[in-house]
């Protein structure tokens, strides 16, 4: 495991960790190295299997509906940040199957918008490769990068849209400038 700018991470206060999502190991691999706990937003169905459950929300999750805006998320993740806490997105709402970035949801830079919280996007490297066939002892790098701030109108779609694709860049700059050496 290599852990890259872990300093660019506020050892107190509202942040949000934007992160690209390729494997089931990517909530615990970004928050593991960090000294604050971070919350989740996990999608619904999982809080519906009996351990599972119980197993996420004990490790900060909270459910989200996907598929269409959750107001009840969002407010959730804005509560958590006003309290002065970290909460962890996945702003292209799933995870890639094809192990290439894609497109991101406006959710991120809404949640950034309406608390006034930095985004530290997070670049995870090699998490598809943890106990593959094709690499079983695989090397994982974690990247944090520089906080980022949202300076539009929260009710602006487009600088809301433009603002996560501009988060999803820096997270495929850092994985490019990373990648050689993971």
């Amino acid at each position: 495991m290599r852990i890259l700018g872990k300093e660019n991470v506020p050892f107190s206060g509202p942040v949000i960790l934007a992160a690209n999502h390729m494997s089931n190991w990517d909530p615990p691999i970004l928050a593991t190295y960090l000294d604050r706990p971070v919350s989740y937003m996990a999608k619904q169905e999982l809080f519906e299997v009996p351990v599972l459950g119980r197993a996420i929300a004990s490790c900060h999750a909270f459910p989200i509906k996907r598929g269409a805006a959750d107001r009840a998320a969002i407010k959730m993740a804005i509560k958590i940040l006003k309290l002065g806490n970290c909460v962890g997105v996945f702003p292209e709402g799933t995870r890639s199957q094809d192990g290439k970035l894609h497109k991101p949801a406006a959710g991120v830079a809404l949640i950034a918008a309406l608390s006034s919280a930095p985004v530290v996007p997070v670049a995870l490297i090699g998490t598809n490769e943890i106990f593959s066939h094709h690499r079983p002892f695989s090397r994982v790098t974690v990247v944090y990068g520089k906080p980022m701030f949202f300076s539009g109108e929260r009710s602006d779609r487009k600088a809301l849209q433009e603002f996560s694709q501009k988060i999803m860049d820096e997270i495929d700059r850092m994985i490019n400038l990373n990648s050689k050496d993971a």
